[in-house]
């Protein structure tokens, strides 16, 4: 097995033992990057020297004999809206085109500190503003499985990165499905922690109430790992949790015996594709089979829960992006006045999805509509926290499908808004109720096409759903799931 192909656990153990060089894995990744990042347009920045300094820096240590941190040298890509500082976050926008930070975000800071080398900023919906990957200012993403296909979004670059074997992890956001959808539609795990439990300072916000930074990892084991470098508390974050942070990867290895399952009814909805809802529930019957109790459960606010969140955050969106006006940081289109200049900038920089969501924003926030859109918004989320609250009085953990379908064609609903929103049904009342979540691998489609599973739990509860999806691995037998991408000119690789 070739370096880039491995587990991020594997090459933990590697480095540990000294069979390689953090050099040599980064060099790995960097040559598999040039080899087919052409065709996937996975990253906006590349960051080849810094990534090899980094992991020259920890091989020198390594040697010296200090201890160094499990993840020490194994190399991560940072989605495009997380702040590097001197290298340029861009949010996939033209008005950010040029920005480059003064400061890292905690997270980064963190894994700088861990000797986690960089190999670039990947591409995402601008403002992470999309469920394909389509709305990035520069270029679409394509997904490693089938390059006809959209990879999902937000977090679509950080996906396919993982997924096409260019970095072993990952970082996305997560707002209403953006790391879920993505690595559901690749065949990765992708865990949006509780709200709080990843400090957010760094992160350029979309809606703060309901953005979230989580990882994508190919096994449950290397999201446990990377979740132990990027959980906690932070001052300069005030929404950040202060309960303790466990080592999640002990979870991995306990089993599933009088655990009790929920399985969302309108999750595994007859609307879906049968193929999708299949898979989930011969891994609901494997839960079962294993001493699970497994019974089913309706989360009727689920119907109202897009609408809910297509005001919310919007809304948040609408007064986040307020300070792109030309004037402190980014793009400046210029104009004989102050407004001509706003008008001009705003214009120019932003892209239409980006535009609709401000333009419903602020009309739900204006006078005379505050009470009747935001207003109604916010109780329904009110609402569906509490038959959250109610349905973990009953079961340990809900799951259902991650997406209703496989992954898309590209172009097939970047002109129907709400198809594409659609395609978050799943996610979104996880997110307004800020509990974690995480997709995981369900199986392959008839048309070779991942599909996903998601896991919900209990607030802090995101060890319970790593030992789920590490237990499912196990019974599974489960590999990562890697992709042969099939080149244009023809050949794989």
């Amino acid at each position: 097995m070739k370096i880039y192909e491995q587990t991020a656990a594997n090459l933990s153990k590697l480095l540990q033992n000294k069979e390689v060089s953090s050099v040599e894995v980064v060099q790995s990744f960097l040559d598999r990057i040039e080899l087919i990042e052409p065709y996937l347009k996975s990253f906006i920045t590349h960051t080849p020297a810094m990534a090899l300094d980094m992991a020259s820096t920890v091989d020198n240590r390594r040697a010296g004999g200090e201890k160094l941190h499990p993840l020490a040298g194994v190399p991560i890509a940072i989605k495009d809206n997380i702040s590097t500082r001197g290298l340029r976050t861009t949010c996939a926008s033209r008005i950010l085109e040029n920005y480059i930070p003064p400061y890292d975000a905690t997270v980064v800071e963190t894994l700088k500190q861990v000797g986690m080398p960089l190999l670039g900023k990947t591409n995402m919906d601008e403002f992470a503003m999309g469920s394909s990957t389509e709305n990035s200012a520069f270029y679409p993403s394509r997904n490693p499985w089938n390059l006809e296909r959209v990879p999902g979004g937000s977090s679509g670059g950080s996906a396919v990165a993982v997924s096409s074997g260019m970095a072993p992890l990952a970082l996305g956001s997560d707002t209403g499905g953006s790391i879920r959808q993505p690595a559901s539609l690749c065949g990765l795990t992708g865990l949006r922690p509780t709200y709080g439990r990843v400090s957010r300072y760094g992160l350029i916000a979309f809606a703060s109430s309901l953005d979230q930074i989580g990882t994508i990892s190919l096994t449950a084991l290397d999201s446990a790992m990377l979740m132990n470098v990027i959980s906690g508390y932070d001052l300069l974050d005030s929404t950040t949790l202060s309960e303790p942070v466990p080592d999640y990867t002990i979870f991995l290895d306990e089993g599933i015996k009088k655990l009790k399952v929920g399985v969302i009814k309108e999750n595994v909805s007859e609307d879906f594709d049968p193929e999708v809802t299949a898979a989930v529930m011969k891994n609901i019957a494997l839960l079962k089979e294993s001493g699970a109790e497994v019974d089913e459960v309706s989360l009727p606010l689920t119907d109202y829960g897009l609408g809910a969140y297509y005001l919310i955050a919007p809304s948040e969106a609408s007064s986040n992006l307020g300070r792109y006006d030309g004037v402190r940081y980014g793009f400046n289109a210029g104009g004989e006045s102050i407004d001509d200049m706003f008008s001009a900038t705003r214009g120019r920089g932003f892209g239409p999805e980006v535009k609709r969501r401000i333009m419903i924003g602020t009309y739900a926030l204006s006078a005379g509509y505050f009470d009747a859109y935001y207003l109604q918004a916010m109780k329904v989320r009110t609402m569906i926290r509490r038959e959250y609250e109610a349905a973990f009085k009953r079961f340990d953990i809900l799951v259902g499908a991650t997406t209703p379908t496989p992954a898309f064609k590209i172009d097939e609903k970047i002109d129907d808004p709400l198809q594409m929103y659609l395609s978050d049904i799943c996610n979104i009342t996880d997110s307004l109720a800020g509990v974690p979540s995480l997709s995981i691998p369900s199986g392959i489609s008839s048309g070779g096409l991942p599909m996903g599973m998601q896991l919900t739990a209990s607030p802090l509860k995101e060890g319970l759903l790593l030992k789920v999806a590490g237990f499912l691995e196990r019974e599974r037998g489960h590999l990562p799931l890697r992709p042969k991408v099939k080149l244009p000119e023809g050949g794989e690789v």
